[in-house]
This record gives structure tokens, C-alpha cells and sequence, in this order.
């Protein structure tokens, strides 16, 4: 059987190996496709297609949005975009503006915690966008926390002292994005939804009819059975499945490409499937992109 991971993360965000590195490391054991899906950028991608074409790899362009939702926040992977695309572009430029400015102000806010972090030092750390991940790093050189988790749980995540929210497109307004551009839209790690049954049910229904296209049943983190409900929720919703490991590197100790924590496998088939919907939408027309797209900007 042939694998893929169609969730990674590079140096173009918040992953720690490069474009390059992330593809040959794909090759090596043995996938034969990966999405680049890096946060609000799709920098990673030409030298990982270079590097695809090179190994014979199938390199998708992807990209992973945050978006707000009446739950608070959600992620969507989107899959099979253009090199060059229009108006997502645009907004993926203010969204890289606002992080910076984020940035700035967990630093500020660190700084009133008696932790004092240069921003040149922090950026020095990053080949790509710079965030949090990058100020966790330079918490831990200067010795303020032991690990990356306690610099999250102390400083940086959502009850961190320091934390400042992202700014988030709307849910429609970032699926009409995707679908303008021809990609499709992924609900990302639906565990985070931390719904079951009739409620996870309804919550995703409503993702559904708002344009998405496929959930990420095979992902991490998903247990057995959050694994056979969703993929039973996607059938009975209409929806493509999907899956990846969410690799971001050493940012992420014990996640492999392709095996997650050592369980995970995603079967070519899925590609293929997704690849189909796909090819039927372009040919019908997707009824978002053909909207005009409100400003759907929401600050959290």
C-alpha cells in the first residue's frame, strides 16, 4: 500500500525543517504524496515542489487557516491551490501583517511579566513567518522555561499570561476563498471541536452548508473511535475524508510525517478521492466562489 500525510508544517510557519528537508524526509520513508500546509503562507512551496519533482513525489499546495466560529476557533486545511492565486494572497499578506503586530504585543506583555525578549532575536530563530513557536524557543535559550510546553502552558496558549488572540477570517468568507481558487476546504483536527454524538453532528452539518468539503477523520491525536466517528460522520454528511500527521518537526517531539505518533496511515486512495471532488466542483461550479465574498475579517 502507498501512504501520504496531507498536513505538514515547514519553516514557512512554524514547522523546523525546511521545504526541501520536510519533502526528502517524506521520500525516505517511503510516502508518496504530502500537502505543504503551512500557517497563512504558501512560501514553502516552490522549493517543495522542486524537491518533489526531484524524488518523484506528489507535492500538494496547501495552506492552514485559523477561522472564527461561533465555538470560538477553528482550523481549515486547504488543498490544491494555485501557485499564484488572487485574492487569497491578498488576504494571506494581512493576515502575516497581523501576526507581526501580534508578535510585538506578546512581547509587550512579557515584558510587563519581567521577561524581557528582544524581537530581532526572536525573528533570528525563524526562516519563514515568525510566531509563537519562535518566542518559545527564545524563552527557553534564555532559561525562562524548561520546554516547550511550559512556555505555551505558563506564557503563550489561549490561559497563558502573555497571550494575545489571532486575528480570523470568517468561516464563509474562508471557504469562499479556497473555493475561488479551486481548493477545497478541510475541517483541520476535529477533536479540538471536543463534540460527540448528535452535537458533533449538528456543529459540522453547519460547517457543510456553509461550503465544506472533507473532514480530517485521520489525524494524531484521534483515538480509535473519534477515528470511526467521523469517518461514519462524513458519509452520512456527504463529505471527503482526509488526514495527516500535522508534522511540524521538533516543534512537535514524537510526531512523524506520515505516522503521527506511530499509528497513523493514510492510504493513497484518499487523495484520489479528494482529488475527484475536487474535479466535480470545478466542473459544476462551486456555488461560494461564484459569490461575491463578504469582508470576513473577525478579530477573536
Amino acid at each position: 500500500m502507498a501512504f501520504i500525510d496531507l498536513h505538514t508544517h515547514t519553516t514557512a510557519s512554524d514547522g523546523t525543517l525546511a521545504p526541501k528537508e520536510l519533502v526528502d524526509r517524506a521520500a525516505g520513508l517511503g510516502l508518496v504524496a504530502v500537502a505543504i500546509t503551512d500557517h497563512d503562507t504558501l512560501a514553502g512551496l516552490p522549493e517543495a515542489r522542486a524537491a518533489g519533482e526531484k524524488h518523484g513525489l506528489d507535492v500538494v499546495a496547501g495552506v492552514e487557516l485559523s477561522v472564527a466560529d461561533d465555538r470560538g476557533s477553528i482550523h481549515l486545511v486547504g488543498l490544491f491551490l494555485p501557485d499564484s492565486p488572487g485574492r487569497l494572497a491578498e488576504r494571506l499578506d494581512w493576515l502575516r501583517e497581523r501576526r507581526h503586530d501580534r508578535n510585538h504585543r506578546i512581547l509587550e506583555k512579557l515584558k510587563a511579566l519581567g521577561v524581557s525578549l528582544d524581537y530581532a532575536s526572536v525573528t533570528a530563530l525563524a526562516q519563514g513567518a515568525v510566531g509563537r513557536p519562535h518566542i518559545a524557543q527564545a524563552l527557553l535559550a534564555q532559561g525562562v522555561v524548561s520546554s516547550f510546553k511550559e512556555a505555551f502552558t505558563r506564557f503563550l496558549g489561549a490561559y497563558g499570561k502573555a497571550y494575545v488572540p489571532k486575528d480570523k477570517l470568517t468561516l464563509t468568507h474562508a471557504i469562499g476563498l479556497l473555493h475561488a481558487e479551486g481548493g477545497l476546504a478541510v475541517l483541520a483536527h476535529p477533536y479540538l471541536l471536543g463534540l460527540s454524538g448528535p452535537a458533533l453532528a449538528e456543529t459540522v452539518a453547519r460547517y457543510r452548508d456553509a461550503g465544506l468539503d472533507a473532514i480530517e477523520a485521520f489525524y494524531t491525536e484521534h483515538s480509535q473511535y473519534q477515528t470511526l466517528e467521523y469517518l461514519a460522520l462524513a458519509r452520512k454528511l456527504g463529505l471527503a475524508v482526509s488526514g495527516g500527521s500535522d508534522f511540524h518537526g521538533a516543534a512537535k517531539p514524537g510526531v512523524e510525517l506520515g505516522r503521527g505518533r506511530g499509528s497513523l496511515r493514510v492510504d493513497i486512495a484518499t487523495l484520489d478521492i479528494l482529488r475527484a471532488r475536487r474535479a466535480r466542483l470545478l466542473a459544476t461550479g462551486s456555488s461560494l466562489a461564484q459569490k461575491e465574498l463578504d469582508p470576513g475579517l473577525n478579530p477573536e
